[in-house]
């Protein structure tokens, strides 16, 4: 009967848990794993976090699912598994798709100033995640990040702005919200769009976001 199933695997945005998922429902023939962040070795590059996340995926042929920064690390775990479909919501697909503000951090190293020591007490990390201007989305998100350690949070925020990715994976399906500020939707193409959707439509559309999963993976 198990190996009737659909395997999903999950992983979430910027140091968030797996919490975040808490709103995406999906038929008894789906089963959902999220993977966990692991934290960075000392100087380890995106590529080898990648395979170390990779390893963790124990279903043949899934479908790997990324949100935000998860989506970035989806895609180059992509190059080490054999994937039914690859999906990122509320993400980029290269380089070209980052705003400006980020790619002006990468160039000034300005990442470095974001004081990750204090996260837990400050809402620096978040905003540079969920976007400035709303502080109610601020507050929602804060509840969900989870992942305290200042050595992954400084790799985290260096390697989402230095990505150096520069043509898409022909093969992945993006969803997009339309009034997402953190990738604002005038960079990013070819995605599915939702309507209303902001950076954290992954928990207050989860029914939205449930129903457009399965008609991606129905199709």
């Amino acid at each position: 009967m198990n190996s009737a199933k659909t395997h999903l695997y999950f992983v979430p945005g910027m140091a968030a848990g797996s919490e975040i998922f808490r709103n995406i429902k999906l038929p008894e023939n789906y089963e959902i794993h999220i993977l966990e962040w692991l934290i960075p070795e000392k100087g380890e590059d995106l590529q080898t976090y990648a395979k170390r996340m990779a390893l963790r995926v124990e279903e043949k042929d899934p479908i790997l699912i990324g949100v935000s920064f998860g989506g970035v690390v989806v895609q180059e775990m992509s190059k080490f598994l054999n994937l039914r479909k690859l999906i990122i919501i509320s993400s980029v697909k290269s380089r070209k798709e980052l705003p400006r503000r980020m790619k002006l951090a990468s160039l000034t190293k300005a990442y470095k100033l974001i004081p990750t020591s204090l996260v837990l007490s400050a809402e620096d990390l978040t905003k540079f995640s969920v976007g400035p201007k709303s502080k109610k989305r601020l507050a929602l998100y804060q509840q969900y990040l989870h992942v305290r350690s200042k050595q992954y949070l400084d790799w985290a925020l260096e390697k989402m702005v230095t990505w150096n990715r520069t043509e898409k994976n022909k093969n992945i399906i993006h969803i997009h919200g339309e009034k997402d500020m953190v990738f604002p939707i005038k960079y990013v193409t070819d995605c599915e769009v939702i309507k209303g959707g902001t950076h954290i439509m992954i928990l207050n559309k989860g029914g939205e976001i449930s129903q457009k999963l399965l008609e991606i993976i129905e199709e």
